[in-house]
């Protein structure tokens, strides 16, 4: 948002590109050229690729890695930065000092000698905080620290805050925010870390005039804080919240889940039950009140004279452009919320918990059911378990055309969020430390036994799916249990051992936490599905990017080639175009045919009363 308009990226599902789009006339108006992709890769997993200054956009072309600068109007790019062997990310505007702030991220260490044992470059300025003039003038701020983000400056320009995290922690286990003062001509005085009172992960600091506030989960959940520092000592003030993650796990730069209100108090997403709720808190003697109930989740969100901008999600509509005034709750859809079908055709998302499970843990595993299209007929349907990515995410209650298509198809759908998973506070999301292949596997076929007792799914058509670390825990469940008839694999894990040596330096050091220290070999072994090829209980769908290089195309073939070895049935298709998820739509639907395929094979074995396909 800014003068000039409102502004976003939007993925074109024909091309892959990620476009810049305004409101022209009322209407959605593609920017940039086709073929022109705005797309950051800080990290593996990027974010913060737009920022706006007056009438100027600045973007990273994703091609380059570097900074362009796009006019408003016309929508022309030109480069702005030129600094070969290095990337930007979390692009921040410094409207006081007229300038940019960025992530810098060098692509190759140095020296590529210089790494540590877990495959981090050991040189101090792999990443910084830097400043970009308008010029294309770039200065480092701070470095030193292994990872950076979540810039955020005073209203006045004088004071900057950000956060960041030492290798091997991840930014949703421990994060520190640092504050510091910004001279006249740019410089910082008195960098300094600002201490929780607990051990904690903070993300998206903001100031509110010079108030800062950000969220910490030093208390047990991710929940906004106004700070008091100085240099002897730091005060976290609560404010007006519930006990709940208001946020999620920050996988990206530049994310936005609240926002302080110049006039006091603040808005922003809570999560209950899985559901993303929108909620104003307009002070200490105020009750808070809830916006766009009927959305499922936001993110994105920014405020600009009395209206909250925001990217908005239902269960039954594609992802909105939304604006909702705040004095009066009204929400304009400004793009997107096409409802490809009508409601009465969709499969509701039902809220389950995971009561069962043989665990102390506070809280249970949670998640999501759809039943079949149109009830399934009197016999108990067949079920798709589709795990989730990351691992340490969550999944959302939002339109999904592939859940919605096994929905027509007579399948039920069970969306799990596995102990690990974010959304309900820090210990459940901890939960899965030393413990991945384990307890989310556990948790998946526990689902299987609850949703049979309950009439809800026939455990002799019971399939497992997941994407990346969701595609690991099918693996490590067709392993250990019998409980799936098969699985389908999207870019999954097969060697965590392999994975841990190549990975990018974002991820480096996150297997030793998943799995445990890697001098525990056999532990490892033990989780190694690619080391258990022939221990697999029934056949597995691969699906892989051939430009994959967070899980790539060789650990797939591996894992195929030893379950064939083996006798066992592996079925591998091959996208040369993709990478580490499938941004094509033509692939996509091409993912959805070889699986139904897949599963409706096995399905007419059990009719058949055969064996499993070997």
């Amino acid at each position: 948002m800014s003068a000039a308009g409102v502004f976003w990226l939007e993925l074109d599902p024909a091309s892959g590109d990620s476009a810049l789009v305004t409101l022209h006339d009322g209407q959605p108006r593609r920017l940039t050229a086709s073929g022109y992709s705005l797309r950051s890769r800080v990290n593996g997993y990027g974010g913060g690729a737009l920022c706006l200054l007056g009438r100027w956009g600045y973007g990273v072309n994703a091609g380059s890695g570097q900074i362009d600068c796009i006019d408003l109007g016309s929508g022309r790019a030109r480069p702005l930065t030129r600094t070969p062997g290095f990337r930007y990310g979390g692009l921040v505007a410094d409207t006081a000092n007229q300038r940019l702030l960025a992530v810098r991220e060098r692509v190759a260490s140095p020296d590529p000698h210089a790494h540590s044992p877990g495959g981090i470059p050991s040189h101090s300025e792999v990443q910084s905080l830097v400043a970009v003039e308008l010029s294309g003038k770039v200065t480092v701020l701070h470095q030193g620290e292994d990872f950076y983000g979540a810039a955020a400056f005073s209203v006045d320009g004088r004071q900057l805050a950000w956060v960041c995290w030492q290798w091997p922690q991840m930014p949703w286990q421990t994060s520190t925010l640092w504050l510091a003062d910004v001279e006249p001509e740019g410089a910082l005085v008195q960098p300094r870390p600002l201490s929780t009172p607990e051990p904690a992960a903070v993300q998206q600091p903001r100031f509110c005039g010079q108030q800062l506030v950000a969220l910490s989960d030093h208390g047990g959940w991710w929940r906004p804080y106004a700070l008091d520092a100085s240099p002897e000592s730091t005060r976290w003030r609560p404010l007006p919240a519930v006990d709940a993650d208001h946020a999620n796990a920050p996988w990206q730069l530049g994310e936005s889940h609240y926002q302080p209100l110049p006039g006091g108090g603040w808005v922003g997403v809570r999560y209950r039950d899985g559901f993303g709720e929108l909620w104003w808190y307009p002070g200490e003697d105020l009750a808070p009140r809830r916006l766009a109930p009927d959305r499922t989740d936001f993110r994105s969100l920014c405020h600009a004279e009395g209206t909250l901008y925001c990217l908005a999600s239902r269960w039954d509509a594609l992802t909105e452009v939304l604006a909702i005034e705040l004095a009066t709750g009204r929400a304009s859809i400004l793009a997107g919320g096409e409802q490809l079908w009508p409601a009465s055709r969709l499969s509701r998302p039902e809220p389950f918990t995971l009561t069962h499970t043989d665990t102390a843990d506070a809280v249970p595993a949670a998640g999501f059911y759809y039943p079949p299209a149109g009830g399934g007929g009197a016999d108990a349907p067949p079920l798709l378990v589709l795990i989730h990515g990351g691992p340490t995410s969550s999944s959302y209650p939002v339109l999904r055309p592939d859940i919605q298509f096994w929905c027509q198809q007579g399948f039920a759908v069970a969306d799990l969020n596995y102990r690990g998973s974010t959304g309900l506070g820090r210990a459940f999301r901890l939960n899965l430390e030393g413990r991945w292949g384990q307890v989310d596997v556990d948790d998946a076929c526990a689902l299987v036994g609850q949703l049979t007792r309950e009439g809800r799914a026939d455990p002799r058509r019971a399939f497992i799916q997941g994407r990346s670390s969701g595609g690991y825990t099918a693996l490590m469940a067709m392993t250990r249990s019998s409980v799936f008839r098969g699985a389908t694999s999207l870019f999954g894990v097969t060697d965590p051992w392999h994975l841990r040596s190549c990975t990018h330096r974002f991820e480096s050091g996150y297997l030793d936490w998943l799995l445990g220290p890697a001098s525990g070999a056999d532990d490892w072994r033990d989780r190694t599905p690619a080391l258990l090829a022939d221990q697999m209980t029934g056949p597995v769908l691969f699906f892989q990017g051939g430009q994959d290089t967070v899980v790539v195309p060789a650990q797939t073939e591996a894992m195929a080639t030893a379950m064939a070895a083996a006798g066992l049935h592996a079925e591998v298709h091959l996208f040369p175009d993709e990478g580490h998820g499938f941004r094509h739509q033509a692939n996509q639907v091409r993912v959805l045919e070889e699986t139904l395929a897949f599963y409706q094979r096995l399905c007419r074995q059990v009719g058949e009363g055969e064996g499993n396909m070997r």
